[in-house]
């Protein structure tokens, strides 16, 4: 009975864990539907993404400090508890500043933004869903196959180099736009690209911990 318990337990730890770590990885897209429309002027279209991430922003708190509840338990062995607070805590990390990002956005369709500034906005976030997307196939291929874990999280590296580009595009728009630009606006638009290049480091530095674990299971 104890170990049916222990059992019961280990599996509703991981699954929290696994839906605050997907939920997380949602917010990203919907981040990006929401530039996607506000870059068009679909304004209501735009708010209703932004609403719905905010609802789910809240239950990733709330799973959060679930699993690390139950992670005080010890139901897992030391080092999988270890792992698991690692990514929780870094994904958690990551959907706050999707969370800055979808602010800042609100306060910007109240200003005229040229429409070259909303494109590459629009792209870095299409780069910033790949990204997560790569990263969460990444943490998945954890418990069935180490190498390509390893393979996709060298992918969420590329990609966030790119967004690094994007990043640097925009400082230099910033600038040439900054005569036609209200000073509030164009430092709403800087907190905007500055915060989603800080989800795109978020991603990388998860990246990175999972390659760690690849190694560590590897020689375990």
């Amino acid at each position: 009975m104890e170990k049916w318990f222990a059992n019961r337990r280990k599996s509703k730890v991981l699954d929290m864990a696994y839906r605050q770590m997907t939920l997380a990885i949602d917010t990203v897209t919907d981040l990006r539907k929401a530039i996607t429309a506000a870059s068009k002027n679909k304004v209501d279209e735009a708010k209703s993404c932004v609403d719905r991430l905010f609802v789910v922003e809240r239950e990733i708190d709330d799973l959060r400090r679930a699993v690390f509840e139950e992670l005080t338990r010890g139901s897992l062995p030391s080092k999988d508890r270890e792992d698991i607070m690692h990514l929780v805590k870094r994904l958690d990390v990551m959907a706050d500043f999707v969370k800055d990002s979808a602010r800042t956005l609100l306060i910007l369709m109240q200003a005229e933004i040229p429409k070259e500034m909303w494109n590459l906005y629009v792209e870095v976030a299409k780069d910033l869903v790949e990204c997560a997307s790569a990263l969460w196939k990444s943490i998945e291929k954890l418990e069935t196959d180490l190498t390509e874990a390893k393979v996709l999280s060298e992918k969420v590296d590329y990609i966030e180099s790119k967004v690094d580009e994007k990043y640097l595009k925009m400082k230099e728009l910033l600038l040439k736009h900054s005569r036609e630009i209200d000073p509030a606006a164009l430092l709403m638009l800087r907190d905007l690209i500055e915060d989603l290049e800080e989800i795109a480091d978020s991603c990388d530095d998860t990246a990175d911990y999972v390659r760690i674990l690849t190694v560590t299971r590897e020689t375990s």
